[in-house]
C-alpha cells in the first residue's frame, strides 16, 4: 500500500514535469517561460529525492 502510494506520487510528479515543459516549449522566451523552467528542475530535484530516500539501500536493517 505504500509502495503504490509512492509510485503515484513519482508517476504524478512526472507527469507534472512533462506537462510543464511542453508549456514552456510553446511559450515565448521571456519571465513565465523561465518560471516554467525553474518549476521543471524543481519538480526533477523533488523526483530524485524522493527516488533516493525510497532506495532499498537506505532501508534500515531487519
Amino acid at each position: 500500500m505504500k509502495r503504490e502510494r509512492i509510485d503515484s506520487v513519482d508517476r504524478n510528479l512526472v507527469e507534472d514535469i512533462e506537462r510543464l515543459r511542453r508549456e514552456a516549449r510553446g511559450t515565448p522566451p521571456g519571465v513565465h517561460r523561465d518560471g516554467l523552467l525553474r518549476q521543471v528542475k524543481q519538480a526533477e530535484a523533488i523526483l530524485r529525492m524522493r527516488r533516493w530516500a525510497t532506495s532499498p539501500a537506505l532501508q534500515s536493517p531487519k
